[in-house]
């Protein structure tokens, strides 16, 4: 099988249109039409039932790194270890059958150095994590506006249509030692959190991480600190009096008369304390103000740069922690069905016999004509999804797949009576608790 670096697995639509355009195709008669809805019925009902004890196995394994649950487990640190590793092991799984692509930490470092659509510098200290796992899908240009000095302009921007992230902080002792305040972090050392956004720019991926720093950049302290210089540079000229007769009573306390004459203040003014007094007063009064004032205007600015930050991802924000779990197993149901019903909807309806390479170059081509983009189909997992599904004919004791191979690696499926059959027998023995 061809594998293709810029293409996805993901299928850009649902599995009800996959069925829609296959049945539009007019390949089945009425009858065949009918038995097809069946299958397709049944199919996703089992691939339901399968994918909520993933749900269920996840969310078990996730309660004792949930940062949502105040309430400790009693669990040993063996068996933390135990439980957070079937918990990644069945996520990475799940993400897989969604078709999510990974995203590796040189990747995302990549990203990070991108400039972003907010305009700020930002900085991950990934020292702060235990795991990291980023993955995406839905990888598309989108156009928008991008404010770009005093005006905006309308630009091509390369986002993800999904954006998952998953993330376990160091202990406790891993800030202590960073000389942090456990109470003021922004989340809890030695738990898991989960992210899940939705048209994410590439180079914003940083905003989305909970320890992410920010800060102006360059053109922002220069657009900042120059009128801040000039308005010191004006008054600095406007206290220079002031800052002379302060001088001179320096100079006449530890040298003596002689030398503020050359400084040209008058002797009565450095003998008479009082306007002294005062003047110290208002000098300090006027630099606090000015500084009180630069440091005002710094804070506003950079409180608006998270308030845009905040706004942004907040209506990107899909779902969080547990959330983001059962938004992925409906996913990865809803791929794994797509991928089964094209498979065997292919093969049931093309007359001649089809290896694996054959069959995924005929699904990518007609994905291409039915839904204008190239898609790296999924052949191999999709086809051992199929044989795994076993059961029994009527009264038969041999189990049957609903595909088989021939020597030649051709491949067949059962014709749609008896794959209805099959998928129902496996139903009936979902659950066998009577022994009898």
């Amino acid at each position: 099988m061809t594998e293709y670096q810029q293409r996805e697995t993901f299928i850009p639509c649902s599995r009800q249109e996959i069925i829609d355009l296959c049945l539009a195709e007019g390949k089945l008669n009425e009858l065949e039409a009918s038995q097809f809805r069946d299958f397709c019925e049944i199919l996703i009902a089992y691939f339901h039932f399968k994918f909520h004890r993933y749900l269920e196995n996840i969310k078990a394994n996730f309660a004792p790194f949930n940062p949502e649950t105040n309430q400790d487990i009693n669990t040993s640190i063996s068996q933390e270890r135990t439980m957070e590793q079937a918990l990644i092991d069945n996520f990475v799984e799940v993400l897989e059958k969604a078709n999510y692509t990974y995203l590796s930490k040189p990747r995302l470092v990549k990203a990070f150095t991108e400039k972003s659509l907010f305009d700020l510098k930002t900085a991950v200290d990934f020292s702060d994590f235990e795991r990291v796992f980023c993955y995406a899908r839905g990888d598309i240009h989108q156009n928008t506006l991008v404010k770009k000095w005093w005006r905006k302009i309308n630009k091509q921007v390369d986002i993800f249509e999904q954006v998952i992230l998953l993330i376990r902080f160091k202990d406790e002792k891993h800030f202590a030692n960073k000389s942090l305040k456990i109470e003021n972090l922004k989340f809890k050392p030695g738990k898991i959190y989960l992210y899940l956004y939705k048209n994410l720019s590439k180079a914003d991926i940083e905003f989305i991480f909970p320890n992410v720093k920010m800060s102006m950049t360059w053109k922002d302290r220069i657009l900042f600190g120059v009128p801040a210089i000039g308005a010191g540079i004006a008054l600095i000229i406007k206290i220079l009096p002031q800052l002379l007769l302060i001088v001179g009573v320096i100079v006449y306390v530890t040298l003596g008369q002689q030398p503020i004459e050359e400084i040209r203040v008058k002797d009565d003014e450095v003998r008479n304390i009082t306007p002294l007094l005062i003047t110290m007063f208002s000098l300090v009064i006027t630099l606090g103000g000015f500084a009180f004032k630069q440091y005002t205007t710094y804070k506003s600015k950079q409180i608006k740069f998270q308030k845009t930050v905040t706004e942004t991802l907040f209506f990107r924000n899909m779902a969080s922690n547990t959330g983001v779990f059962q938004y992925l197993i409906d996913t990865a149901e809803e791929e794994e069905c797509k991928e089964i019903i094209l498979v065997y909807y292919h093969l049931m309806t093309t007359k001649k016999l089809l290896n694996p390479r054959q069959l995924d170059e005929l699904i990518e081509i007609w994905m291409e004509e039915k839904l204008g983009k190239k898609v790296n189909f999924d052949i191999e997992n999709t086809l051992q999804s199929l044989e795994a599904i076993q059961g029994k004919l009527g009264t038969e004791s041999e189990l049957i797949s609903l595909l088989k191979r021939d020597r030649d690696n051709n491949c067949r499926v059962l014709p749609l009576e008896q794959a209805k059959q099959i998928i129902d027998n496996v139903w009936d023995n979902a659950f066998q608790y009577n022994s009898i």
